[in-house]
């Protein structure tokens, strides 16, 4: 795939990971966090900090799962391997911050690590279906 088609790419599965994302946030889970995590929590996002990780994240959707799914030509190896890839880079955040904070919740550690794994197996989904309908 040409770079062209890879920034396509990209901002397809950016979207689809912020669309999703700031629908669970907002929508789904708008009160969880907040409930679970108390005074641990910020009174207001980082945007900057946020817009980095899912930046980096899209890159790390596409490098690691979307790509090779693409080489293999298999939908179920970007689907599982995107659930694996979001599953393992969550728990990196929440197992450290379970291991370090004194108040960090078990509950937020378990809904994040299936939320991560779910999100990522949504994004490299759309991705790999987008890219081998659509992109050349």
């Amino acid at each position: 795939m040409d770079i062209l088609n890879q920034i396509y790419l990209y901002l397809i599965c950016l979207g689809t990971f912020l669309a999703v994302d700031f629908f669970w946030l907002g929508v789904v889970a708008k009160n969880f966090y907040r409930r679970e995590l108390g005074e641990v929590m910020a009174e207001s996002t980082n945007w900057a900090a946020a817009m980095v990780f899912y930046l980096l994240f899209v890159v790390g959707i596409l490098v690691f799962v979307v790509n090779p799914a693409l080489d293999k030509g298999s939908l179920i190896s970007s689907t599982g391997f995107g659930f694996l890839f979001g599953l393992i880079t969550y728990a990196t955040y929440d197992l450290t911050n379970l291991a370090t904070l004194a108040d960090w919740s078990l509950k937020v550690t378990g809904v994040d690590l299936l939320w991560g794994g779910v999100l990522s197996a949504i994004v490299s989904t759309v991705g790999y279906l987008v890219a081998n309908t659509f992109l050349p």
